[in-house]
């Protein structure tokens, strides 16, 4: 069913002030990019392989990624441009039925507290990150006790060195999209990769590397079934950074000229290509340490400590290597350090932008806000640590997550008309209806998509 075609809402504030956006594709390329890659990769990702049958996973997630959350995200993208504004107000401005207002208007409300959450645990896995990467100056410095501390798991080191981490994403959303987001993203993702690219050449001289690769690319297809499925989901949706808002913020700074479907590819592509290097760094790094005598397994097969697995074998690695362990740690998680930066960045954005937008509140008091916010949920999970910790990732990226990015299907299936869907896509591309992605894309995010997300809850 179609709609009349309907005026771009125009891309003020509510303090009347025009929007600012990126300055190029290229740039919103590595900030969309920069929010997609991430701990989702380099934490989350690697640790999902090691724990769900190696190969299998990686399998059932890169379908599942371009299956899925591909055409999710190029529809969150798409509501973003076409609302230029905030995720809550763009879902509120969909529908051409008042009544439906409420329904969008709470899902963006929700998005909004789930990144929010996320932004909590994912400052306390920063800082440990961030102390893991300043150990090693420490310890050269002499002063070991130190940097001890920072390795040691305690309430108050989590809480100072998340607050740090909260405070280095500030720092970057305070100078805005231009000279803030896009001016970092633009130099932390190309020293990323390089940091990758050079550990990964010096974790497969090491021995035992190889049995980890094999375990990394020959899939064991017995090991495929729903639970794996789920996790797949799960992870797809979190490393995309979808249905918390944070693409569809990004999406509504986005020049109308560019080709959403293609600039989502290339986001898509550079996430699954950082996922993929970063399994191939902590795979085999993690058989390495099984050759050192580390163990990672339990005699039933179980990864011992999966959430904290990155922080407790790697650095018995890095010790393993003698005087080459420090720099290849202070690499190593300085390279973790920028993953998580780059992701929480577009985390801040999305609630600062809801402030400053609907409420009229200015940018760095909007950010304060959200950061005293973070910082209190972050107190209460490292108080209660055992409980909270776990229970947070799980109902935000194994549920929250692909609930959201099933909804958000749904309205830009349709609340969204043809015509709607039709005129933002022409706007970049003017051939858009001729296309096989428009003969394909408009039916499969309306059906295709939430069958196939609620299919794989059910059958869990």
């Amino acid at each position: 069913m179609s709609d009349p075609t309907i005026t771009t809402p125009s891309p003020v504030d509510v303090t009347g002030e025009a929007r600012t956006g990126f300055s190029s594709r290229l740039g919103f390329v590595l900030a969309a990019a920069g929010s997609a890659v991430g701990l989702g990769n380099i934490w989350s990702y690697p640790t999902q392989v090691a724990e769900n049958g190696g190969a299998a996973f990686v399998l059932v997630y890169f379908i599942l990624t371009l299956m899925l959350a591909y055409p999710a995200l190029v529809a969150e993208l798409m509501i973003g441009r076409y609302g230029q504004s905030n995720p809550v107000s763009a879902l509120e401005k969909l529908p051409t039925n008042r009544l439906w207002q409420p329904v969008t208007r709470l899902s963006g409300f929700i998005a909004v507290l789930m990144i929010c959450l996320i932004f909590s645990f994912y400052s306390i896995v920063g800082g440990w990150i961030a102390g893991f990467a300043l150990a090693p100056l420490f310890s050269l410095a002499g002063l070991n006790d130190a940097a001890q501390w920072l390795e040691t798991f305690s309430p108050a080191r989590n809480l100072i060195l998340a607050a740090l981490f909260v405070v280095m994403t500030l720092s970057v959303v305070n100078g805005g999209i231009k000279n803030g987001i896009e001016r970092w993203s633009a130099r932390l993702m190309p020293l990323l990769l390089l940091l990758l690219l050079v550990l990964i050449a010096m974790v497969m001289t090491q021995k035992g590397a190889l049995t980890g690769l094999r375990h990394y690319l020959v899939p064991d297809f017995s090991l495929i079934n729903t639970t794996l499925a789920l996790n797949a989901l799960g992870q797809a949706f979190f490393s995309m950074s979808l249905g918390v808002g944070a693409m569809m913020v990004y999406g509504s700074y986005l020049n109308k000229s560019c080709n959403l479907p293609v600039v989502a590819f290339q986001v898509c592509l550079v996430d699954t290509g950082i996922a993929f290097l970063a399994g191939l760094l902590i795979i085999p790094a993690l058989f390495v340490a099984v050759d050192l005598g580390i163990t990672i397994y339990t005699p039933e097969g179980q990864l011992i400590n999966s959430d904290t697995l990155v922080f407790q074998v790697l650095p018995a690695l890095f010790n393993g290597l003698g005087t080459l362990g420090i720099p290849v740690a202070l690499a190593f998680f300085s390279l973790m350090t920028i993953a998580a930066l780059t992701s929480s960045i577009s985390m801040l954005e999305v609630p600062v932008s809801c402030l400053t937008e609907r409420a009229g509140m200015p940018r760095k008091k909007a950010g304060l806000l959200i950061c005293a916010g973070v910082c209190l949920v972050v107190a209460l999970i490292t108080v209660w640590f055992d409980p909270l910790f776990n229970g947070v990732i799980i109902l935000t990226t194994h549920y929250a997550q692909p609930l959201d990015g099933l909804l958000f299907c749904l309205f830009a299936g349709w609340l969204m008309g043809r015509n709607r869907k039709l005129n933002e896509l022409r706007q970049g591309w003017p051939e858009a209806e001729n296309s096989l992605f428009w003969a394909i894309w408009p039916w499969y995010i309306r059906l295709v998509c939430p069958a196939l997300i609620l299919m794989i809850f059910f059958m869990q």
